[in-house]
């Protein structure tokens, strides 16, 4: 604010008269510059008495009026001094500070450059000047108002510091950083240039060289507020939390009351685990400054941490009551509904949270979170991408990409996602768990064990790692430290349970640990629960169905659901199923849940149904659900459960009436949308019946089914050769099985039949219903000329015309054979040599995935062979 007194009006008063006008002048400037405008002005309106017309008091009197917030005397003063002197910029530039007070900047910006016109050397001007120019968003103007001025003057270091300030905040970093490296060379005990440099250096990421220049700041001036504020924060960032600590204290001491300051060294309190301190500071926060929705959102971080979830969703409403669009509070209210499960609220929130602030990357990432949770997967992706677009090194976020693509079955990408992850954030125990996860889906077991191993290194309570790590080590059978692993487990869950949260064992894994039934139905409910989640997002109002299942013609509509309709265990035990229906009674679909993998027993399933449906052609629940209720389904039968591959959401839905599990999961659902559990009086008696949700519908002996006997029919015709017996026939040292193998006999000379007593007919057993015809092939040159080929590992050989194989390469001769596709066309030839077994062993057992066996169960084992043995 201009206010020179220096140029009085010319005066032909004494000298005496003359010194006393200037005395009073001169004291009235020093009260001016003081801050005591009251007597500033008494004395100035002295003077203004003397001499009305004397511009430098009409000056000192504009500038004291704008102090006092009197802008329209200020105006008055100012307007006064260029009607005396039409030439004066000073005068122009208080009018200019007049309107831009006012809101007015036009104005304000005109007379600043009037003045300037006036005068061209005047500082001041160009500096008000870029004030207004800043306050009317003209930037680059406001640069060039600096840079005149310091044209004129290149050694005002204070200029120079403002013109980096504006620099910085338009992001020309290196710029901003020359205009404070020159104000420090200009005046290198100026703080405020070596404070704002830490600024540049902290932006720039340059965290060490931000701490020395602030830390050189409050050293030029310990009572630098802002500097010690500035150290606190770049400390807080780097997480040094007890110098930050420190930084904070010290501004404290500086200004008690500062709000802010409070806030902050609350957050480094709750960083550093202090939780009631944190929570203690955030309250005093609160106490200086009522409205300060920062403060009740950090607070309610805390309380939420402490477990206080009611208050700390109180904090979160208030600060949304005073401002309702703190993005910070929409995104961590939201978790803290979904927490609680209502999902429609919390998607609401981080939509809001996002449309307040569209670059919130963390509220992308959640909202991807909830809608992959809601089989929303490409929407979930998309979110994932904006997260990372916005912020490159954001570790959740690749994280949970990652466990998106998993679930679109796209391996590759969810490994690079956990690999990125880890990348960023080493520490990041979430991705080691999750690319663990990816090692143990992929067979991988070793890698995923040392995986899951260092996550919990990194964070020792972390119930998901702890669980597949059992998993693991149960796959490979490490028994180590087995009975604690397992009492632990069991305590996880428990725990699990009690708050309500999803347990980290999957119900197919819960079978085989030492939980109780109540656990594991409790378990399996949980899993329920997120289907219903899952299918409340689509809105879709509930099938109708007949109260009386009438057969339009006659026949029960059965439809079979399931992901395993080709080469795997389920259609190994149920292919012929569909086609053992009484056609007449009965009309049967299938539908599957995945792509045809090419296999007969694929095609076996979908010639023999009448109707087979590939849902994994239409990913959309809602919609699959509906083509199976317009198929009329009368009876709907889940035969995945919680296996891989499922999609217990379809049954979620109700498509059908009555809907059952059967054969593919021999567990209990816990979803009250499954009505019937298909099994025995054996595997679940009535007395355990509450350990199910389900019904309990009891087949007549056995729910259990096999097909073996139609995949592999020549298993049962048998040959043996008499290989060193001495006297005694083994049925198990050389076997020959094919369905050709009746004429492949009569082809061979000397062949005898051998009636074989079975193991537990006993000596005065009836022979005719515990004995075995067992042909037996002599020494000759053809018994010899099948162990040569067995001896040298050939392939196959041909004898009388007939192909006789070498059983360890049925898989290179006919591998649809080998894997129970096709019945073998070659006589098949199987020894204990080629598969290591002495004469004295005895295979009781074939674990095809070894989890399924524990130390109990193989002692099990054990203990029967004993009690044989004696």
């Amino acid at each position: 604010m201009a206010s020179s007194v220096g140029n009085v009006a010319d005066s032909t008063e004494p000298t005496k008269r003359m010194l006393s006008f200037q005395g009073l002048a001169e004291l009235a400037h020093r009260e001016y510059q003081a801050g005591d405008f009251e007597a500033a002005e008494r004395h100035c309106m002295q003077l203004w008495r003397q001499e009305p017309d004397n511009t430098g008091v009409l000056l000192l009197l504009s500038s004291i009026h704008f102090q006092c917030r009197r802008l329209d005397r200020s105006a008055h003063f100012s307007t006064l001094a260029i009607k005396q002197n039409p030439l004066l910029a000073e005068a122009y530039s208080n009018l200019g500070n007049v309107y831009k007070e006012r809101g007015q900047l036009q104005e304000a910006i005109e007379h600043y450059r009037h003045a300037l016109r006036l005068k061209p050397d005047f500082i001041d001007g160009y500096i008000n000047l870029a004030a207004a120019l800043v306050a009317a968003g003209d930037m680059e103007g406001a640069v060039q108002a600096y840079v005149s001025a310091l044209q004129y003057n290149p050694d005002l270091y204070c200029v120079r510091s403002d013109l980096g300030n504006l620099l910085k905040a338009l992001g020309r970093l290196e710029e901003a950083k020359a205009c404070y490296l020159k104000a420090i060379e200009t005046q290198p005990n100026f703080a405020v240039a070596w404070s704002n440099l830490g600024c540049v250096f902290n932006a720039q990421g340059e965290i060490w060289l931000a701490i020395h220049h602030f830390e050189k700041a409050v050293t030029l001036d310990p009572n630098f507020l802002d500097a010690y504020i500035n150290l606190g924060n770049v400390l807080k960032e780097a997480r040094i939390f007890d110098r930050a600590v420190a930084a904070y204290l010290r501004a404290l001491s500086l200004s008690p009351n500062h709000a802010v300051v409070h806030g902050n060294l609350a957050c480094v309190y709750y960083e550093q685990g202090l939780i009631d301190l944190a929570i203690d500071t955030y309250r005093r926060a609160i106490e200086l400054q009522p409205h300060f929705p920062d403060a009740y959102c950090n607070l309610a971080n805390a309380l939420k941490e402490k477990g206080s979830v009611a208050e700390a969703e109180d904090c979160y409403n208030t600060a949304l009551r005073l401002c309702p669009t703190h993005a910070d509070s929409l995104n961590n209210l939201a978790n803290i509904k979904r927490e609680q499960g209502n999902i429609e609220e919390a998607v609401r929130l981080y939509r809001k949270a996002l449309e307040v602030f569209p670059e919130f990357a963390a509220a992308h990432s959640n909202l991807a979170s909830v809608l992959q949770q809601q089989g929303k997967l490409q929407e979930a992706l998309m979110h994932y991408k904006e997260a990372i677009r916005i912020s490159p090194t954001f570790a959740d976020a690749y994280s949970n990409m990652g466990n998106t693509l998993k679930e679109m079955q796209d391996v590759q990408g969810a490994l690079q996602c956990y690999t990125r992850a880890i990348q960023i954030n080493p520490a990041f125990a979430d991705a080691h768990s999750n690319l663990a996860s990816i090692h143990k889906d992929s067979g991988n077991i070793p890698e995923a064990i040392a995986s899951y191993r260092t996550a919990l290194k990194l964070k020792p309570d972390f119930p998901d790692a702890y669980c597949n790590l059992a998993h693991c080590l149960q796959i490979v059978c490490d028994w180590t430290d087995y009975d604690e692993r397992m009492k632990k487990l069991v305590s996880i869950v428990a725990e699990q349970l009690e708050k309500n949260r999803l347990p980290s064992v999957h119900p197919h894994h819960s079978m085989l640990y030492p939980l109780s039934h109540g656990f594991r139905k409790a378990i399996a409910e949980r899993h329920g629960n997120l289907c219903l989640d899952k299918i409340n997002v689509l809105h879709k109002p509930p099938y109708e169905h007949p109260k009386d299942l009438k057969l339009s013609d006659g026949r029960l509509r059965v439809g079979y659901v399931s992901s395993d309709f080709g080469n795997h265990p389920t259609s190994h035990l149920m292919q012929s199923i569909p086609g053992m229906h009484n056609p007449d009674k009965f009309e049967v679909f299938c539908y599957a849940l995945s792509p045809d993998d090419g296999t007969n027993f694929r095609v076996k399933v979908m010639a023999e149904a009448n109707h087979f449906i590939d849902l994994s052609q239409i990913p959309c629940n809602g919609k699959a659900a509906d083509r199976i209720h317009q198929d009329g389904i009368h009876i709907l039968v889940n035969m995945n459960g919680y296996t891989k591959g499922a999609r217990n959401e379809l049954f979620a839905l109700r498509p059908a009436p009555i809907q059952a599990m059967w054969l593919g999961y021999p567990g209990t659902s816990g979803a009250l949308f499954m009505d019937y559990i298909i099994t025995d009086q054996e595997t679940s008696p009535a007395e355990v019946a509450e350990q199910y949700s389900e019904k309990l519908a009891y087949m007549p002996h056995t729910f259990f089914i096999g097909d073996h006997a139609n995949m592999f029919p020549h298993l049962k015709k048998k040959a043996v050769i008499d290989f060193k017996s001495n006297g005694h026939i083994y049925d198990n040292r050389i076997v020959l099985n094919g369905i050709d193998l009746k004429a492949f006999l009569d082809s061979l000379p000397d062949v005898k039949i051998v009636k074989m007593k079975c193991p537990d007919g006993g000596d005065n057993a009836d022979t005719s219903n515990t004995a075995l015809n067992l042909p037996v092939i002599p020494m000759n040159t053809i018994a010899e000329a099948v162990i040569e080929m067995i001896n040298r590992g050939q392939i196959q050989i041909t004898i009388n015309g007939f192909s006789i194989s070498n059983g360890l390469a049925t898989t290179q001769i006919n591998n649809k054979a080998a894997t129970g596709e096709e019945v073998p066309r070659t006589i098949i030839v199987t020894t204990r040599s080629q598969y290591g077994l002495p004469e004295d062993a005895i295979v009781y057992c074939n674990f095809n995935q070894l989890y399924k066996i524990d130390p109990s169960t193989l002692q099990m084992w054990a203990n029967r062979r004993k009690c044989e043995v004696l």
